[in-house]
């Protein structure tokens, strides 16, 4: 029998605070089941296994993160809304970071609420894209462009990986601004001519 008050939630809740203390890849049923205080094949009330656990994982952060981003955004635009994106991001990266990492995985097509955590993330980066006048395939390539530039940055902060004598968050902010200026200035995938924050051609 399963331990009594146990949930398929609340198994995900405790996966993914494990999962952040010991990253995703280090995740095993065995250590999880240790930790809810049940034997192992209890977890098989409430998980088909660990692939689906991990994907729930991945679910739940997106749904977070989606939330997250889109609380940082609303009101904002432009410049303004770039920097409260990118501050939300790297924040939830620092609180959570092994579930941050399942973040970046595609929604599985199965489960509809990840895949309606997935798109609001996306839909909240095209919303500012849009003060920039970027959208169809510019916005999706300039979604990826953002997503590249702070996921690179909070994986290599994430592993130690800067060792130069320069403050990172000052790095870290040069670098959301010179996504601005990208922004700003995108190269159109249509036509070639450039755009100003506000969308007209220049």
């Amino acid at each position: 029998m399963p331990r009594a008050g146990l949930t398929p939630a609340i198994v995900v809740e405790a996966a993914a605070r494990l999962v952040d203390e010991v990253g995703p890849e280090k995740l095993t049923l065995a250590s999880l089941a240790q930790r809810l205080g049940v034997a192992l094949p209890s977890l098989y009330k409430h998980i088909r296994g660990l692939d689906a656990l991990l994907q729930k994982v991945s679910a739940l952060a997106t749904a977070e993160l989606a939330a997250e981003l889109s609380d940082a955004a609303v009101g904002r635009s432009g410049t303004d809304a770039v920097r409260a994106l990118a501050a939300a991001y790297r924040d939830y990266a620092r609180r959570h970071p092994g579930r941050y990492l399942t973040t970046q995985w595609v929604p599985d097509p199965g489960d509809p609420q990840h895949v309606a955590a997935g798109e609001r993330a996306v839909n909240v980066l095209y919303a500012v894209l849009r003060g920039y006048g970027l959208s169809g395939d510019d916005a999706v390539d300039a979604t990826r462009a953002v997503r590249s530039a702070m996921h690179g940055f909070i994986v290599l902060e994430a592993g130690g990986g800067f060792g130069l004598p320069r403050n990172v968050d000052r790095s870290f902010d040069q670098m959301v601004t010179a996504l601005d200026i990208a922004l700003r200035h995108w190269p159109s995938g249509r036509s070639g001519m450039r755009r100003s924050a506000q969308g007209a051609p220049r």
